[in-house]
């Protein structure tokens, strides 16, 4: 991978994110062939920090093999520092691509306290672990404030990591930040967590304003499942008001543009109506594209998830291929049929009451969307 050297220091956040994603593409392409740390850290890790605007061939900037001794223990080294007049900044403990980050956070979090730096990163070059002091001073948290998975890029967490560029970079700034990054990133966890799986204490929240019952085990248990679904309902309405919205305004737009032109009238000819005329998503489609995108999310990114309309049905597709469809959804006012295919390329047919069900059939989304990945 050549070296990106950001000399300017990415002024605009859309051309950083440019970058990032170029970075993120050459990443993806090399993983399979690095079998090594060395190759790993040559490949990946460097050029990242390059792309940060770090220059990586300056042995004073952007230091190898970095000395962090630990008590009576010498010669300690941490696998890069970079930096800034003579203190180290940035501790960087690199590993192999296809190494798991949770079994070494403990190595870094010995090397943190024995230098100035206040921020490390733990990376194996396709995700990269930013930690700081922020619940004991000189000790590392456990967990990190900030996870950039190249793969799998939140444009978000790409705005906070341009703060990380040399041009950027300002400890005080990047440190109070950090604290509402890091809970921010723990409440979003418990959300996620509460959406798939409505503990005791979340859903006797909503008991408290709404039931006035007695609120025993049985009880909550049995409002479980209704809390799930009106939440992730409520979300997927807030979701389909947002595309109307989007489409509303963009209808707006267009006939904005038409009255601004006077044109001649055209001669009436009555045309049978196109193809694409005759296909109408509808809202209930949508509704059920958002819950099936819902229920996948965990499995690949929301918008590797797309759908196809047709006449007869919406069709639910992996990465818009046709080719790697993962159901079919005929929606009329008297039929509701989910359509799922088979390795050996025959169809099942299941009926469903509302498309609400959807939810039921999670499992086989996942192993129908596993055969295509």
């Amino acid at each position: 991978m050549a070296l990106i050297v950001n000399t300017k220091g990415a002024n605009d956040i859309m051309d950083f994110i440019d970058q990032v994603k170029q970075f993120s593409k050459k990443a993806a392409t090399m993983k399979d062939n690095l079998q090594t740390e060395e190759a790993t850290k040559m490949s990946l890790i460097v050029p990242f920090f390059a792309m940060l605007g770090y220059d990586v061939f300056n042995p004073e900037e952007f230091v190898p093999e970095y000395t962090a001794d630990v008590g009576i223990k010498k010669g300690e080294k941490v696998d890069y520092a970079i930096v800034q007049n003579g203190e180290p900044i940035i501790l960087i403990e690199a590993k192999w691509c296809g190494e798991n980050l949770d079994k070494h956070g403990s190595q870094l979090f010995r090397y943190f306290g024995t230098t100035s730096a206040k921020f490390a990163v733990l990376t194996n070059g396709l995700v990269y672990r930013f930690f700081t002091d922020l619940d004991n001073p000189n000790m590392m948290d456990e967990k990190p404030f900030l996870e950039i998975d190249v793969l799998n890029l939140k444009e978000a967490k790409v705005a906070e990591l341009k703060k990380f560029c040399k041009s950027n970079f300002n400890l005080d700034e990047i440190f109070s930040t950090a604290s509402d990054l890091k809970y921010s990133n723990e409440f979003k966890n418990v959300i996620a967590a509460e959406l798939q799986n409505p503990t005791d204490e979340f859903t006797k929240l909503f008991l408290n304003k709404t039931y006035s019952g007695r609120q025993t085990q049985s009880v909550v248990d049995k409002f479980k499942p209704v809390l799930k679904k009106a939440l992730n309902n409520y979300i997927n309405e807030l979701m389909n008001d947002k595309i109307k919205a989007a489409l509303n305004n963009s209808d707006d737009s267009e006939k904005v543009v038409e009255t601004d032109v006077a044109e001649p009238q055209p001669v009436e000819v009555e045309e049978k109506p196109s193809y694409e005329d005759r296909v109408v998503t509808t809202d209930e489609e949508l509704e059920a594209y958002f819950i099936i995108k819902n229920l996948l999310k965990d499995i690949v990114p929301m918008n590797e998830i797309t759908y196809r309309d047709t006449i007869s049905y919406i069709n639910i597709l992996y990465k818009d291929n046709g080719r790697k469809w993962i159901c079919r959804l005929v929606l009329t006012d008297n039929r509701k049929t989910l359509i799922l295919p088979h390795e050996d390329k025959s169809k099942e047919k299941i009926e469903l009451s509302d498309i609400y069900e959807l939810e039921k059939y999670k499992d086989k989304f996942v192993e129908i969307l596993n055969r295509y990945i």
